[in-house]
């Protein structure tokens, strides 16, 4: 393309340093050589708002009726990219001082700024209206057509091709508004082709307010919802901007819709989808909230606009007071980005603690899709483990199987005095229910929470209290139930009527520690024991049941030093009476019994890694049958 000259054509040099600022601006500043349409395309947009200001303000706007609209055309055979809108256009004056210089704040200081905190830029950021250069990065040259809104203003053309001077000419029979005229560079010629400037299009502008056409076409059809009034929006519009946003094609679970002034100005759109694609072994899945300024893209997955447990998220999140760089393509400041991502977590924490105790039908069809992710931030996000806590649930000993409970429903139900939430972790609740760790507690009236999946192990540890109640393993050592004589079990079907249960188990102990050797720890009479004889505690947490069962599911349980438990025993029950008197009169046998019980109390608590040599001892015990 050849510069348009006129006779009255003045050609004017930038400031002394433009050069070298359009080079930084033009190809450093930005990452990706796209962004210069949606730039241009926001810079439009912002001519055409100030437009509609002026026709409510104004006596007298040339072309009043004249749509409010950018019109965007390529041309393949030329190597063009035209971008035009019927805003506010520009004077001779104001395009020396928006065109000429770097938004009236001198380019010698942004270039000094740049040197001189060249290891920190972000201050900088958003300093600077350089937007329209970013033009240069695929241009061979750049021509301004424009005329201003101002009745008696003429029309002028403005034109460079980058390298240090540009043109001013007035122009005939000019529109109101500016049209940019883009001759791309060769390598950049596929910008001037229709399919590659509407994927940009429909990616970064596709909400601007204004209609956007290109060669004729609209392609900003969908409406901004997030910045309108819910009362207006119905589910339908909802699940179909939720299905556009989030090239989805399911309908959303859940939706939270809000708007906040303070402390930041705020338009949110979150949702939650139908399924949970991490459920069914779909790889970790990145954040689906996009961030806008004034309903322009940002970054379409930024990662640090919420925590990772709520990647599940799907929407937008809209914020002027946002400061932006350069080229819109990371923020300023870092402490309000953190305020912004606390402001939306606690916000989304509060929706669904609403949700579950208005909706609690909804909320537990959504906590059983994606628990997974409210685990996950309870286990490690301390600065909200107590809102998170909230909202976890579990099935327990005092509920029907299938049926969930709170922390907060369970401390309400607890006994008088009642100091500890406990907890058992486990494959199913038919092998909780058939363990012996519940019984002692069940039989004193003590609710137990039912854990079935390995990371639960990882979110009680980390969670440690609730409402002041320490959350403590049902199966760990350090469990303390109430004395007999405070208050006494029920019978226990294994009891022997005959034989008091408070005769002293000195003996048997003494000789369980010797026949048992190293794989005991130590050999106590337990008082949490009722219908069974016997029962295993890991002292260690690296040797925990459930430790060891991931350690197996990785392969790795090869190598890995013998568990090493202590041994409770339930001086009622009929086989460890029994056991007492064999132990002098059949030792034979009684060594078998002795290491079989240890080997089925392993077994029942997990951590039993080999089968083999209890299976062997079992056949030689049926032998002296």
């Amino acid at each position: 393309m050849t510069i348009p000259t006129h006779p009255q054509t003045e050609r004017l040099d930038f400031q002394a340093e433009i050069k070298q600022l359009l080079d930084i601006v033009a190809r450093s500043l930005y990452a990706d050589n796209e962004v210069f349409a949606r730039e241009l395309v926001s810079n439009a947009s912002d001519a055409l708002e100030k437009l509609r200001h002026l026709q409510l303000t104004e006596h007298e706007v040339y072309e009043q009726d004249a749509p409010l609209q950018i019109n965007v055309t390529t041309d393949p055979t030329a190597k063009t990219l035209t971008i035009e809108d019927s805003g506010v256009g520009l004077t001779r004056d104001e395009l020396i001082a928006n065109l000429g210089t770097i938004a009236h704040s001198g380019s010698k200081a942004f270039l000094e700024g740049l040197h001189a905190d060249a290891a920190k830029p972000d201050h900088l950021i958003g300093q600077f209206g350089v937007g329209f250069y970013s033009a240069f990065m695929v241009a061979k040259s750049v021509t301004v057509y424009t005329r201003s809104w101002r009745p008696n203003e003429p029309g002028y053309v403005w034109a460079s091709d980058g390298t240090g001077s540009y043109t001013i000419a007035e122009a005939d029979n000019e529109r109101r508004g500016a049209r940019i005229v883009i001759e791309l560079r060769d390598d950049c010629s596929d910008f001037a082709s229709d399919w590659k400037i509407r994927d940009v299009l429909e990616r970064h502008s596709v909400f601007v307010s204004f209609p956007i056409y290109l060669n004729g076409d609209r392609i900003n059809t969908v409406e901004a919802l997030w910045l309108r009034q819910k009362s207006e929006i119905t589910d339908e519009q909802y699940a179909e901007f939720y299905r556009f946003q989030g090239h989805a094609y399911d309908t959303p679970r859940l939706r939270l819709h809000f708007a906040a002034d303070a402390p930041l100005s705020l338009h949110t759109l979150l949702f939650v989808p139908e399924t949970n694609p991490e459920k069914v072994g779909l790889p970790h899945g990145e954040t689906g909230v996009a961030l806008y300024s004034r309903r322009v893209l940002i970054d379409a997955r930024p990662k640090d606009l919420l925590p990772n447990w709520l990647r599940f998220l799907r929407g937008v999140v809209d914020s002027e007071d946002i400061p932006l760089n350069l080229s819109r393509e990371a923020t300023q400041d870092r402490a309000l980005v953190a305020k912004l991502k606390s402001l939306l977590t606690v916000r989304v924490l509060r929706f669904l603690d609403e949700t579950a105790s208005r909706q609690p039908q909804e909320y537990e069809a959504f906590y059983r899709e994606f628990a997974q992710y409210i685990k996950e931030g309870a286990a490690t996000d301390f600065s909200q483990r107590e809102s998170l806590s909230k909202l976890l649930r579990y099935e327990s000993s005092s509920t029907a199987p299938g049926t969930l409970t709170s922390f907060n429903d369970y401390v309400a139900r607890m006994k008088p005095g009642q100091s500890e939430i406990y907890y058992l972790i486990g494959p199913s609740r038919r092998a909780l229910e058939s363990g012996p760790y519940l019984e002692g507690l069940r039989a004193h009236g003590f609710e137990v929470l039912f854990c079935f999946e390995p990371v639960d192990e990882y979110v009680m540890s980390n969670i440690i209290n609730f409402a002041e109640k320490r959350i403590i393993a049902a199966d760990h050592a350090n469990v303390q139930l109430p004395s007999a004589s405070t208050e006494a079990p029920a019978e226990n079907e294994g009891a022997n009527p005959d034989q008091p249960a408070t005769e002293s188990m000195d003996g048997l102990i003494a000789w369980l520690r010797e026949m048992l050797g190293e794989r005991v720890t130590e050999v106590v009479v337990s008082d949490r024991l009722v219908d069974s004889p016997v029962l295993a505690i890991s002292t260690d947490r690296l040797t925990s049941p459930n430790v060891r069962r991931m350690m197996r599911a990785m392969n790795r349980a090869e190598g890995q030093a013998a568990v090493r438990v202590k041994l409770e025993i339930n001086p009622r029950h009929r086989v460890i009476q029994r056991l007492d008197g064999a132990r002098t009169t059949e030792p034979e046998t009684a060594a078998l019994i002795a290491q079989q019980l240890l080997d089925n109390a392993l077994l029942s608590a997990g951590l039993l890694d080999d089968p083999a040599a209890m299976v062997a001892r079992l056949n030689q015990i049926l032998t002296h049958i």
